[in-house]
């Protein structure tokens, strides 16, 4: 079976200049950009030098010292990519071009308050505005969404998302010490992925959790989410898993009435080195025992992935397609479901004693 899963590239791609020079730059929006043959013309940061160091390993002919710099020595249909902590969106944005093309690193704001802040200047400056939820546009998603677009595996009534494993967070110094750890800079992705396939839950249960032996405000959750009386959606996640690789999971799993799908994000896995992915199906047919085929697809979440959210904007930009999937619209939604989930984590759960008063007097 062919599977189109790799993202359609625009036909004639503007420049992007870069404002923030962070560790994902280098680990994957510069190289997905190098990959897909982009060009970046231009990066800014506050410290210069690592703009610099980023700048001569990508090739990249300007350095700006600031954001108004990088504005007035870029061509009118450039592209920014903003790639710097969700305090600092607001502000930047506001530097940027009327109806210039920006995508932004997730999440939309660190509280719900800044993501309708985001979402205010972006429609006042009328900015054609994408949110980098990459995860989207990973092969193996873009693979099990054609599946199920396409019927092969019936009606979809469950959708799991597993991590199970030990997260380096000290590789990320500025977000290890976040007050909203794991759902806001890690199980976003697949909150993001879930609307992005079951649409808007009515409602959302969560309880996310700390170590007891660590100062991390929060390095495990699970979320469920309420889609009526037939689908199960549910996220679990475990960053704590410090027991070696034999027992560590990282999958998103797809159940039908005709089919199932299970793709092992491999990237999580002793990460940043990752394990590869893996790709499989189940189509059932009458009178014949289920069997799995693995598909071998190229590339990653890393870096291609950033590949699909950049194109999607240029080619939005350009008149090409009329859907951003991530825009600011879409994802504010994600962003409601995050704070949701905040919410429910804090109030907690029905209390089992109230159910026994009437017995105990």
């Amino acid at each position: 079976m062919q599977i189109p899963y790799k993202p359609i590239l625009p036909k004639n791609a503007p420049p992007i200049v870069i404002i923030g020079a962070g560790g994902i730059v280098g680990d994957a929006h510069l190289p997905a950009y190098k990959k897909a043959g982009f060009k970046v013309t231009g990066i800014t940061n506050r410290t210069r030098a690592r703009a610099e160091k980023l700048a001569a390993q990508f090739d990249i002919a300007n350095v700006f010292d600031t954001v108004e710099e990088a504005v007035a020595n870029s061509a009118p249909d450039t592209v920014y990519d903003i790639t710097i902590m969700p305090e600092q969106f607001v502000e930047t944005l506001n530097k940027l071009p009327d109806g210039a093309g920006v995508l932004i690193q997730k999440p939309m704001g660190d509280y719900f308050w800044q993501s309708n802040e985001i979402l205010e200047v972006c429609r006042r400056k009328k900015l054609a505005a994408a949110i980098n939820c990459q995860l989207r546009f990973a092969p193996f998603v873009s693979a099990a969404r054609y599946l199920i677009e396409q019927g092969l595996i019936g009606e979809l009534y469950d959708m799991e998302v597993r991590v199970t494993l030990e997260t380096p967070w000290e590789l990320f110094p500025h977000v290890m010490i976040h007050p909203r750890l794991e759902i806001q800079y890690h199980s976003i992705h697949y909150i993001d992925l879930m609307r992005s396939f079951l649409g808007d839950p009515h409602s959302v249960m969560a309880k996310t959790l700390k170590h007891p032996a660590k100062t991390l405000s929060s390095s495990r959750s699970t979320i469920l989410f309420d889609y009526g009386d037939t689908m199960h959606a549910v996220i679990n996640t475990n960053h704590d898993h410090s027991f070696g690789p034999h027992n560590q999971e990282s999958f998103i799993k797809w159940e039908g009435t005709k089919g199932a799908i299970k793709a092992r994000m491999g990237l999580l896995m002793d990460y940043p080195h990752g394990v590869p992915d893996k790709f499989e199906y189940c189509l059932v047919e009458d009178g014949k025992a289920p069997e799995w085929t693995e598909v071998k697809l190229e590339g990653s979440w890393f870096p291609d992935a950033f590949i699909g959210t950049m194109a999607s904007l240029m080619r939005y930009k350009s008149g090409e397609t009329d859907i951003l999937p991530t825009n600011v619209e879409d994802v504010i939604k994600t962003m409601a479901v995050v704070e949701s989930a905040y919410i429910s984590s804090d109030i907690g759960g029905v209390i089992v004693a109230d159910r026994f008063i009437d017995k105990q007097l």
